[in-house]
């Protein structure tokens, strides 16, 4: 669950990066975050996954409260949010399962997590390219590799940054559709993009920012990006 209420985000170069939202995102809901550069979306990431901290209001995430959330309940609130991005981010010297068994071995419950690994390879259609190195891989195979990786904590909400900025479109739409199945099994989706024609295909919710601020909050059907 998410809320923000009120948030602001000013940055200390002057600029305000959000001016005073409130958004509202439930359990198990499958949510674009759409508007163009420098509306606020990744100021909101940033946010939601406490890298920084808003400038005044509240927001919680997953029962975290992130306006005064201490320390050491970081990490805990990170495995509860797996995030995705557009690069990959894959370690070219290792494995496919060495890249999701390194990630494991970075959070708790090491050992259960490493458990997951068979499910979560299975899960994005990868359970044959175990022993692959990342450049033995197309781009949509590593982009479902750095979702494997954003599962294996099993988090109960993932953030998907540009998942598809760097695939064409027959791979954007598999990788669309994986995240699909991936929220239909109970976890919920954020997913920032700026490709209109794959927001139009899904008939989700979709939160437009325009200037730090939301202009619009509903049925992504007819969406049109800037």
């Amino acid at each position: 669950m998410i809320r923000l209420s009120d948030v602001v985000k000013e940055y200390e170069s002057g600029t305000t990066a959000l001016k005073g939202i409130s958004l509202r995102i439930e359990d198990g809901e499958f949510v674009f975050l759409v508007g163009p550069s420098g509306s606020g979306k990744s100021t909101i990431i940033k946010l939601l996954t406490g890298e920084i901290v808003p400038t005044s209001g509240q927001i919680a995430v997953n029962g975290f409260s992130l306006t005064n959330i201490a320390e050491r309940q970081i990490p805990l609130l990170r495995r509860s949010v797996g995030v995705i991005f557009q690069d990959f981010r894959l370690i070219e010297k290792k494995t496919v399962y060495e890249n999701l068994l390194r990630h494991a071995r970075r959070r708790f419950f090491a050992a259960r997590d490493q458990k997951r690994i068979p499910y979560v390879l299975e899960l994005v259609g990868l359970e044959e390219k175990t022993d692959r190195y990342p450049n033995e891989l197309s781009g949509g195979e590593q982009q479902r590799v750095a979702i494997a990786r954003a599962l294996i904590n099993n988090p109960s909400t993932i953030i998907a940054d540009e998942p598809t900025g760097n695939l064409d479109p027959a791979r954007s739409l598999e990788i669309m559709r994986l995240l699909e199945r991936i929220n239909q099994l109970g976890t919920t989706m954020v997913v920032v993009t700026h490709e209109k024609d794959l927001v139009n295909q899904f008939k989700k919710r979709v939160v437009t920012l325009e200037q730090g601020v939301i202009t619009s909050d509903g049925d992504g059907v007819g969406y049109n990006a800037r």
